[in-house]
């Protein structure tokens, strides 16, 4: 099975700290929004993230930062986001902020999904450093496998978007929750892997000096 999130090429090169800061909290969002406030604060009132993605964060022993491109009229993010702020409110680990997608579109190009549309809403990941690390979006990999097929695209748009909100209902940010989960213990893992890497380097520096030392 694909991961249920992206890892860009030019990830870990530059810090977004400066974005990240200029973000909004989601109350901020709502605050500013124009569409959909009703439904931003209704779905959020009801969104409530289980302990155990909060304890799964606390594993990896760091803090990380989301960074969501969105826009407020969009219908998928007024079903993702207040998920994502759930999990944000769990965990003293992770931090929401979110962007106008079309005041960055030089971030959106570089996130844009099969490699062609400005698809939103777009959680990117930060590491402690506000390193981009990985991106998950517009939608879980279940409800985006179910949107490009057949069934789904025979609808007409007002349909598709009837039946995507009928299935996020159903799941109640399950695998929202899960598959940002999993992209943060990834991360984690990938910078295990290279301290490991680097210990073992380290030994074996000192071993090679060891070794001189004794001919010696």
């Amino acid at each position: 099975m694909s991961r249920p999130f992206r890892v860009r090429e030019s990830a870990g090169m530059d810090s977004l700290s400066e974005t990240f800061r200029s973000g909004h909290t989601y109350a901020e969002m709502v605050a500013a929004a124009t569409e959909q406030v009703d439904l931003y604060t209704h779905f959020r009132a009801r969104a409530v993230a289980p302990a155990e993605y909060a304890e799964r964060v606390a594993a990896t022993g760091r803090r990380w930062h989301l960074l969501a491109l969105s826009e407020d009229w969009c219908g998928d993010a007024v079903n993702i986001l207040p998920w994502v702020d759930a999990f944000d409110a769990s965990s003293p680990l992770v931090e929401l902020r979110i962007i106008a997608r079309d005041q960055h579109l030089d971030l959106m190009d570089a996130h844009l999904t099969n490699g062609r549309t400005r698809s939103i809403p777009i959680v990117i990941l930060l590491d402690d450093q506000f390193v981009e690390r990985a991106w998950w979006g517009p939608r879980s990999a279940t409800m985006q496998a179910w949107f490009e097929s057949a069934e789904a695209q025979a609808l007409t748009k007002d349909e598709r978007y009837k039946e995507l909100r009928i299935r996020y209902s159903r799941d109640r940010g399950r695998t929202i929750l899960d598959e940002i989960t999993t992209m943060i213990e990834w991360a984690a893992s990938k910078d295990a892997d290279q301290d490991t890497g680097a210990s073992d380097d380290a030994s074996g520096s000192g071993s090679a000096v060891a070794s001189t030392q004794a001919a010696s």
